[in-house]
């Protein structure tokens, strides 16, 4: 096996209730991200992660290859992520008996990318040498010219200052909002010391009407228009 995917979702979500099982336009949020992945032909497998049975079910029928049962320490509101793509990663390894060179997390709740942004960024992997790859969309604010962060004293600054100060968001440094669309991982140096960045960690660029993340019920139904728009007819 030399590319894995891993898709992981919880059961339980407080901003938007059981949005990953959620019907968008006919199918299940978490359907479109394994239809994404499977578009690509990159994949010798697609692993999916969850604490419920019943996403682990829909899953399968969606197209996954693998079902990962996660931990329920895993799957709390305040577990961190990577923990659970690691585990989803082990998991499909131990079923499997073969170990990828490269794995490729979805994140669930983005079903706006393409498979074309999947290959891209996978690409970018390969050819740059780098240990990862995460993706972005540009930052409609700059921390070096109007994002402002508050102090404790409640007084205001820019998030980062430069030597001359910039005074034109066309000369600040390129900024850009990670949308955890995509992430793409030498498997050795992730199993050794699992990481978003490393010091030669690249991005992959996605515009920002494919990197909106379902958090709310008003990112749904963006997502929804959106999706819809894209449809023929």
């Amino acid at each position: 096996m030399s590319l894995l995917c891993t898709i992981c979702a919880r059961g339980g979500s407080k901003g938007v209730v059981g949005k990953n099982a959620r019907d968008l336009l006919g199918k299940p949020v978490l359907a479109w991200s394994i239809a994404q992945a499977r578009e690509t032909g990159l994949f010798d497998a697609i692993a999916f992660s969850s604490d419920s049975d019943a996403l682990l079910d829909a899953a399968l029928k969606a197209g996954a290859d693998i079902a990962v049962k996660r931990p329920d320490e895993m799957a709390t509101d305040t577990a961190p992520k990577l923990p659970a793509i690691r585990h989803c990663l082990e998991q499909a390894i131990a079923q499997t008996g073969k170990t990828p060179e490269i794995f490729v997390d979805l994140d669930v709740t983005s079903p706006l990318r393409l498979a074309s942004d999947i290959t891209g960024a996978v690409a970018l992997l390969r050819e740059s040498g780098a240990r990862n790859v995460i993706t972005g969309a540009p930052a409609r604010r700059s921390p070096y010219f109007n994002l402002v962060e508050q102090r404790t004293d409640g007084s205001v600054g820019l998030s980062k200052s430069a030597d001359p100060p910039i005074t034109r968001r066309q000369d600040a440094p390129r900024c850009f909002d990670m949308n955890a669309s995509i992430y793409v991982w030498r498997v050795a140096p992730f199993l050794e010391q699992p990481a978003v960045f490393y010091p030669d960690t690249r991005l992959f660029e996605m515009p920002e009407d494919r990197s909106i993340d379902i958090d709310s019920d008003l990112d749904f139904a963006l997502v929804e228009l959106l999706l819809r728009q894209r449809q023929p007819g």
